[in-house]
């Protein structure tokens, strides 16, 4: 057992599986000026070959139509995060605190259908609600189909032209994702998605989410399988099993039978999908718990692994691990991209893998070999009683890591004496480590636990990031933002030995990593790189984003002006054939005078600001464009600072 265990340390590993190619997968593209999936097309590449809107006239961009979502729902929304499809001449998404489905007039914004399903205690009760993050397309030659997952865990096929449920399509047009899982599960039982399905062929793939994971009750919980759907009737194709169950390729890497309880390692990003490979790429997050392995020894495949399979069969043709045995919550947070890049004259298929730890994994698509050398380095071993750890964890050397990995003093913010007397203060109340070094026991009056630098939820998080097929750069937001991981015993919450927490008699106030609000390190708080994938280098990285006011105005500034910072939040990048473009992430007293943000465009070869244009909120969806009637669009889901869910879409004047 110890000899495959150090066989699958490897991370990568290929099945003895054909992959054939195949004329009957359904090649979605955003060439007519259409947007059919998620990701623009199914490489995720966020990408459009328009060309209207420039950097000379992106500023001119003035408000076509707003749709506000307030009353698509029992309340209003806060967090709207879908990116709508445009397709055939409508416009489709996801919307309101209840995930209604709504068809309007790409040119107007008009009404044309909305699909409400009220799943009653069954939603309510969802780990996953509100809106979601979108929905998918299928052409059936008579007009389209659109599937999306509602909170409480269906999978729903409407007629894209009048919004009424395909009754051929499971039963009545609904399949209930919590039956045909390989476990028995509930109505109410803990699974969901908020991501958006992803469809080739004849093939629907599904992934699954939960609650978050940092403090579970238990140490059992639902298994996140991933399945394929046949999109003509909805029974279940195949059934990938994240958690090898027994007899399976890599069981064994679950010690003491782990695998038979342990729960979550679902994949809640989006996946991908490449049509000529037959392929489907999808990553996958941690196990249960996030911060506490000792009840799942071993590696713990295929947690914290992108993996490809079949498209028509799910079988596995290969895995890479980019984090063994994670106690980190280093999930997989974002769709895979596929990008054709030339190294070194040689032409490589590639997928582009972000992480959350500000690493991009880039590997051969069709093998998964890494494009450039990834290097099992020896990792810190930890103190908390009972856990297990890795030896190693593998660390890309191209391209290197987009944002901070590792907190030293250096890193602690400095605009006054105050302000660095104050995060000295706090940085002295925690072990402070590197993205590796594990969490440790939270004590009062000792350690609070470990300095985590990313945090949990990124760097990079679910947005993910875009590209540009013609030059092979690759673009991503990330945020700059502390986490403290404290691991603490309360059998009163959990029957995991250790969870994550505060001790008893330290309150919020004491453990925070803030000052008074303001964040305890340097800016750039949230930045953009730009990568040239086909050298591996970085090209450019600036701070997007301006501070809100109540940081740009803090007392302890005394008045400073600090410039654009950046801001911390989830952003995701469009990339059309002249600009780059993303929405800021925080609401402040923008350049025009107005409570609000700005919707920014780029110079994608240098990172130079060309234009920006008001939003009445934060970007909290990704952006999306398409042309009508002669013009070309730009739509984006907005939410937050008191602001609830509205499309918003731009147009030349």
């Amino acid at each position: 057992m110890r000899l495959l265990s150090q066989l699958t340390r490897t991370c990568l590993t290929v099945a003895l599986v054909s992959v054939p190619l195949t004329a009957a997968a359904q090649e979605l593209s955003t060439t007519a000026g259409e947007w059919p999936s998620y990701g623009g097309d199914l490489t995720h590449q966020r990408y459009s070959p328009l060309d209207q809107i420039t950097a000379e006239n992106f500023s001119d961009l003035e408000l076509a139509w707003r749709f506000d979502t307030d009353n698509l729902g029992p309340r209003p929304e806060g967090n709207f995060q879908s990116t709508p499809l445009m397709v055939n001449g409508t416009l489709f998404s996801t919307a309101g605190s209840r995930r209604s489905v709504i068809a309007l007039d790409p040119a107007t914004g008009e009404l044309l259908w909305v699909h409400r399903l009220d799943e009653g205690e069954r939603g309510e009760e969802a780990p996953r609600q509100l809106s979601g993050r979108g929905l998918a397309y299928w052409e059936d030659g008579r007009g389209g189909v659109i599937l999306y997952v509602t909170p409480g865990y269906q999978l729903v096929a409407l007629d894209a032209q009048t919004g009424i449920r395909v009754r051929s399509f499971g039963d009545g047009g609904i399949v209930d994702l919590k039956q045909d899982i390989d476990q028995d599960l509930t109505p109410t039982s803990e699974i969901g998605l908020h991501a958006a399905p992803v469809v080739a062929g004849n093939t629907i793939i599904i992934g699954a989410a939960h609650r978050p994971g940092g403090a579970p009750a238990s140490r059992m919980n639902v298994k996140g399988f991933v399945r394929g759907y046949d999109v003509r009737t909805g029974e279940r194709k195949w059934i990938f099993h994240t958690i090898p169950q027994a007899g399976e390729f890599g069981n064994d890497t679950w010690l003491d039978n782990s695998w038979s309880y342990t729960g979550n390692t679902g994949v809640w990003a989006q996946m991908t999908i490449d049509p000529e490979l037959n392929m489907v790429y999808f990553p996958v997050e941690a196990p249960t718990g996030d911060y506490y392995g000792g009840h799942r020894g071993g590696d713990n495949l295929f947690s914290g692994s992108v993996v490809a399979v079949d498209l028509d069969t799910g079988e596995r043709v290969w895995h890479y691990q980019t984090v063994h045995h994670d106690i980190w919550d280093w999930d997989l947070p974002a769709g895979p991209v596929l990008l054709d890049i030339t190294v070194d004259g040689r032409d490589i298929k590639a997928v582009i893998v972000p992480t959350k730890q500000s690493y991009m994994f880039v590997l051969d698509r069709e093998t998964g070999e890494p494009v450039w050398p990834i290097e099992e380095v020896a990792v810190t071993q930890g103190d908390v009683p009972g856990e297990w750890y890795a030896a190693t964890q593998p660390i890309p050397t191209r391209p290197p890591p987009v944002d901070e990995i590792d907190l030293g003093p250096e890193d602690l913010v400095d605009y006054t004496p105050e302000l660095a007397a104050q995060a000295q203060e706090i940085y002295a109340r925690y072990t402070i480590g590197w993205l590796y070094d594990p969490p440790t026991v939270a004590i009062a009056n000792q350690s609070l636990g470990t300095l985590q630098l990313p945090s949990s939820t990124g760097g990079v998080n679910w947005p993910g990031g875009g590209a540009d097929p013609e030059t092979g750069f690759f673009y991503i937001y990330t945020k700059t933002q502390i986490g403290a991981l404290g691991m603490i015993n309360d059998p009163d919450r959990s029957d995991m030995d250790f969870i994550r927490g505060r001790p008893e008699g330290v309150d919020f106030r004491d453990a925070s990593t803030n000052i008074e609000g303001f964040p305890m390190i340097k800016p750039p708080w949230g930045r953009i790189t730009g990568i040239n994938m086909n050298t591996g280098d970085i090209a450019w990285q600036i701070p997007h984003g301006e501070a809100p006011d109540n940081i740009r105005n803090h007392e302890v500034l005394g008045g400073m002006d600090i410039g654009r910072t950046g801001w911390p939040g989830r952003v995701g990048v469009l990339v059309t054939k002249t600009v780059l473009v993303a929405g800021e992430s925080g609401r402040y007293t923008t350049e025009t005078g107005e409570a609000g943000a700005m919707l920014r465009a780029y110079d994608k070869a240098t990172g130079a600001e060309v234009g920006a244009v008001y939003m009445t909120a934060p970007q909290s969806g990704s952006p999306m464009t398409y042309e009508v009637n002669g013009e070309q669009f730009i739509v984006v889901a907005t939410s937050g600072g008191g602001e609830s869910g509205a499309l918003l879409a731009y147009r030349l004047p």
